[in-house]
């Protein structure tokens, strides 16, 4: 075979492979099925001294990589907030793999530059953020978290009279960062990137959502030093979104910056049903989300959004004798950490155009139904109770005592009809049922109801 006629074979074999994976979904178990160690002894051993045909290696992947596969995609997967894919972003995304762009420079990849410009312009106006923001595109919400954060590190410090690009960051004035006592941590890993140390920690409420006067408060004991506050759009159990007006605007009068963790709440805000949970959200100074979780793009596809893009920048930038720089519009790499990077707005451009504005609105409606009808179901069970008010789409629920409870989530993992992760809340062991993925059914929804009523009898 010529170049060309292997390229087409292999793609034909990985078309035919991905489909039948796609159309298992339905009724195959979600957990894995085999090892890692099975898998190894199939995939492993000494690197070949000789070349394999690449239609042989996608059939060796093809036909032995899904024993080990979780099938997130599926309707029944609730273990953690992770959402599917939605049919016009996975095929953009093969044609990004096909493309294969390196998207950091504006006038070097145009299509991906012009597609990447109308995706952040459509995305700030669905969420109801400020027009000029600058938007980049990340390998996911930690990352996004970090371009937010560095762009504001760097503006508080030039604020206080420091240039950390100058003057790197030993020596410079301490910046203390609040945040509420049920942040997710990818926060404190961020602020440990960036080199901040440990947050100082607000007081929350039963459901998760900071306490806006601990916050006024803690303002109260030293309101004068240069200080980010770090809210929450979806707490990862609760799923509650945190006060934003009063947050924002006491964050504000001491001249802090406001950083909106939103990684999956964020899209409530694109929904005339549910946007009075993110009421006020606009007033913050940076927020960061995923579009692989509740948009349903194809991993990895974070969001960082800044009001101020000339901090962005400044944070993000570099320069380059041999790049080719857009000196008037500035570059896709100056607003996230990489500067070789994939074109991840391509799908999120998909399925925003695929979608609609109503679309987006539905979709996001439709989760929140499903959890509630999860929530609904669950009160059914005996010795079951729901933990949290289910204002979104997550569901924490917890059995008579903690060992129950466990025993319950290892028994639904054993059972393979749907994916319910255990974790810790306030102190109890809980089943945290996360409901992010498009396709989820009513149907989905009343099979992982029954096996989650079969396990708990029999448990």
């Amino acid at each position: 075979m010529g170049a060309n006629a292997d390229r087409d074979a292999a793609l034909e074999a990985a078309m035919r492979h991905a489909q039948a994976w796609l159309a298992s979904l339905h009724d195959r178990p979600v957990p894995a099925q085999a090892s890692v160690e099975e898998l190894t002894d199939v995939f492993g051993g000494p690197l070949p001294d000789d070349p394999t045909d690449p239609v042989d290696v996608i059939e060796l992947l093809g036909t032995h990589a899904e024993r080990g596969l979780v099938a997130m995609g599926s309707g029944r997967f609730f273990g953690f907030v992770i959402g599917g894919t939605h049919p016009a972003a996975l095929a953009a995304d093969w044609l990004v793999s096909a493309w294969d762009q390196n998207a950091g420079m504006r006038q070097v990849t145009r299509t991906n530059s012009a597609l990447e410009e109308t995706a952040a312009a459509w995305l700030l106006d669905l969420l109801g953020l400020p027009a000029h923001s600058g938007v980049g595109f990340t390998t996911g919400c930690t990352m996004a978290h970090f371009a937010c954060l560095a762009a504001a590190r760097g503006a508080l410090l030039r604020a206080a009279g420091w240039d950390e690009a100058r003057d790197g960051l030993f020596g410079a004035p301490r910046i203390r960062v609040l945040v509420g006592a049920e942040r997710h941590d990818t926060i404190d890993l961020t602020l440990r990137y960036l080199g901040f140390g440990a947050p100082e920690v607000v007081a929350a409420d039963a459901q998760g959502r900071i306490d806006a006067d601990a916050l006024a408060a803690a303002f109260a004991v030293d309101g004068n030093r240069p200080t980010i506050v770090c809210l929450q759009a979806g707490n990862v159990h609760s799923g509650a979104f945190d006060p934003f007006a009063d947050a924002i605007a006491i964050a504000h009068r001491h001249r802090a910056w406001v950083h909106v963790d939103g990684a999956f709440g964020l899209w409530a805000a694109a929904s005339p049903r549910l946007r009075h949970l993110a009421a006020g959200i606009e007033r913050a100074d940076s927020w960061s989300t995923d579009a692989h979780k509740t948009l349903n793009v194809p991993y990895d596809c974070g969001v960082a959004i800044v009001r101020d893009i000339a901090a962005m920048r400044t944070a993000m930038g570099m320069h380059g004798a041999y790049l080719t720089p857009d000196l008037e519009h500035g570059d896709p790499y100056e607003r996230v950490p990489e500067l070789s990077r994939r074109a991840r707005a391509i799908p999120v451009w998909a399925v925003l155009r695929s979608l609609g504005r109503k679309g987006v609105a539905a979709l996001v409606e439709r989760l929140c139904e499903r959890a509630r009808a999860f929530a609904d179901g669950v009160a059914t069970i005996p010795g079951a109770k729901v933990l949290n008010d289910v204002v979104y789409t997550q569901v924490c629920v917890a059995f008579e005592d903690d060992a129950r409870t466990q025993r319950i989530v290892q028994g639904m993992l054993d059972d393979g009809t749907a994916w319910i992760s255990g974790s810790t809340w306030r102190g109890r062991s809980v089943l945290r049922i996360s409901v992010s993925n498009w396709s989820t059914t009513e149907d989905d929804v009343a099979r992982s109801l029954d096996a989650l009523r079969r396990v708990a009898a029999e448990a």
